[in-house]
Order: C-alpha cells, then sequence, then structure tokens
C-alpha cells in the first residue's frame, strides 16, 4: 500500500510541527513541497478543495489546514498513537 500523503510548505509552522510530531512518532508518510510546484498545488487544491497547508490525504481521506491538535483524533480513528 502506498504511504499517506502531505502536503506541505517550507516556512509554514503548522507544516513544521506537524512533519516533526509524525518523525517522533515513527509514521511514514510521502511529503510534497507544493511551493513552486503548480501540479503539486493543483492536485492539494483539487483534492481538498482549498490551498491551504499543511493537507494530508490518507488513502482517499483527506484532512486539510490542520495542525497537530486536529491530526491527532484523525491518526487515532487510524489506530495510530
Amino acid at each position: 500500500m502506498s504511504l499517506p500523503i502531505l502536503y506541505i510548505k517550507p516556512g509554514c509552522p503548522w507544516c513544521d510541527e506537524v512533519s516533526a510530531f509524525l518523525r517522533r512518532k515513527r509514521i511514514e508518510v510521502e511529503t510534497i513541497v507544493v511551493s513552486g510546484n503548480p501540479s503539486a498545488m493543483r492536485a492539494m487544491v483539487d483534492l481538498s478543495g482549498q490551498s491551504k497547508a499543511p493537507t494530508m490525504d490518507w488513502h482517499g481521506e483527506v484532512l486539510a489546514d490542520f495542525g497537530v491538535d486536529e491530526l491527532v483524533p484523525f491518526l487515532s480513528k487510524r489506530g495510530l498513537h
């Protein structure tokens, strides 16, 4: 199964916080930088309907414009803590 996708923008404090949290929890994701990458930005907007990062595509389930506080329950519903 492919990895969940995390769309980020460099310098975004929420993106940095979420990325660090996922590393600490050893949760693997494919990270895609959307800044300066029009096709990646378009994919994120098509997926989530908005242009804010971070945005996560967890095998078809989308969490957009979030921080760790929103990520924890999202992951818990998937059996990850």
